[in-house]
């Protein structure tokens, strides 16, 4: 296929999961207050569509965060590729004229009375509340780890933020011109993008491959458990690549302790603790719900869930079993995949047409499928377009690209098209 033919086709956004805003309105006339809790790419897109779509209704934004960071690119930022500030951008700019933003951290949830409480002590009430919170990265569950020590004493972890990507990306070029030991691998617990540990790992070795250092160099993967991803065929083809690419792994190691003086980490495994020793290594914690939202009754009360405190939510619909004026949206919510800026695309859809709905005494039959997409580096200019839904099966958008092979084409979405795209999204249009 010829570039100009791709570049120029109109069917590119449906890769990253575009959908078109239909605008709604309610029937009744009944007047709402809406409030989502929190303005990342899932608050910041909810907001502006019911915005939109609704004119009998009150939107409050409530979300300390005046700084917007572009998640996905994080790990080019971790390649070397983009500068820090590419990524940043500024809430205000997307947050919809008539829409009321609360800019504190919520400090309490109290579905149960339909409020929620800042951190400066005020008490919002809503008649529908949309908890878009994101998650926490639990770097307390590693001992002896802290996101102070990333770009330090050989400790990389592009998950921080821009300057910790950035740090990250100068770390691994130290590794790659001392040579020695790079460990690599990913938490037990659900995580966003769980691509982005492998992508680490592929660009580590390419770089090296770049600059005539492969050899010098151990790559090592420490996979949580028996496979290196979810999805089965995906799994299949990593493993091969890893094979091929003479990237050692180890299966069933869980990250536990670090001792950032001696350079050696500490895992779990089914034989005991064991230690590594490495040169380079990039820390990817634990993962689960904010404080605020674990205290409360929205997580899930047993279940592979109810540990890290995600939220509980109906898997097609995402609305609180148990508080049905609630809805979970992005990672915050507890469902089996979901986890990535593609994912919200599909799912914020879906709670907007629950919502009006419900607004006007009616049914809605919105679903959503576990829709996920993962554009994985394999190597510089290289990427596989991975998309999938809760029964892990692949759905590819394109049919003339293969998810599992490396392609220019894939990397020039992640690359050159992503940005654009979810900056859409935050407007509510794509």
């Amino acid at each position: 296929m010829r570039r100009r033919h791709f570049l120029g086709s109109a069917a590119a956004l449906a890769a990253l999961g575009a959908t078109a805003l239909k605008p709604v309105v309610a029937q009744n006339g009944k007047r709402v207050r809406i409030v989502v809790v929190g303005a990342g790419a899932a608050g910041l897109n909810m907001a502006s569509r019911l915005s939109r779509g609704l004119d009998n209704a009150q939107v409050i934004l409530v979300d300390a965060r005046k700084e917007h960071v572009f998640q996905p690119g994080l790990t080019l930022v971790g390649a070397g590729l983009w500068a820090g500030g590419k990524v940043v951008d500024e809430n205000a700019r997307y947050v919809p004229s008539g829409v009321e933003w609360v800019q504190q951290a919520v400090a309490e949830f109290n579905p149960e009375a339909n409020t929620i409480v800042t951190a400066d002590g005020k008490s919002i009430q809503y008649d529908y509340m949309v908890v878009a919170t994101g998650l926490k990265l639990d770097f307390a569950a590693i001992e002896g780890m802290d996101a102070s020590l990333v770009g330090q004493k050989g400790i990389g972890c592009v998950y921080v933020g821009p300057q910790a990507a950035e740090a990250t990306a100068r770390a691994i070029d130290t590794f790659i011109e001392t040579g020695g030991t790079g460990l690599f691998g990913r938490p037990p617990t659900e995580m966003k993008c769980a691509g982005a540990p492998l992508k680490m790992t592929f660009i580590t070795d390419d770089k090296a491959r770049i600059k005539g250092r492969r050899e010098a160099i151990n790559v090592v993967y420490n996979a949580h458990n028996k496979t290196v991803f979810s999805v089965v065929p995906v799994d299949a083809r990593v493993k091969a690549m890893f094979g091929e690419r003479d990237v050692n792994v180890n299966y069933d190691h869980v990250l536990t302790g670090i001792d950032a003086d001696r350079k050696a980490a500490r895992y779990k495994t089914p034989d005991g603790e064991v230690w590594q020793d490495y040169d380079f290594i990039h820390v990817i914690p634990p993962m689960c719900a904010p404080d605020a939202v674990r205290n409360s009754s929205l997580p899930w009360q047993s279940g592979v869930f109810a540990a890290d405190a995600w939220v509980e939510a109906d898997k097609a619909s995402l609305r609180h079993p148990r508080f049905p004026n609630v809805f979970a949206v992005g990672d915050i919510a507890g469902v089996p995949r979901g986890k990535t800026a593609a994912s919200v695309k599909w799912q914020v859809p879906v709670v907007v047409d629950h919502i009006v709905a419900d607004i006007a005494g009616k049914a809605s039959t919105a679903a959503y499928n576990g829709y996920t997409s993962c554009p994985m580096i394999t190597r510089y200019g290289k990427a596989m377009l991975i998309e999938f839904d809760y029964d892990g099966k692949l759905t590819p958008s394109f049919p003339f690209i293969d998810p599992l092979e490396e392609l220019w084409v894939s990397w020039l979405i992640d690359e050159k098209a992503l940005l654009g795209t979810y900056r859409a999204m935050l407007f509510g249009r794509a």
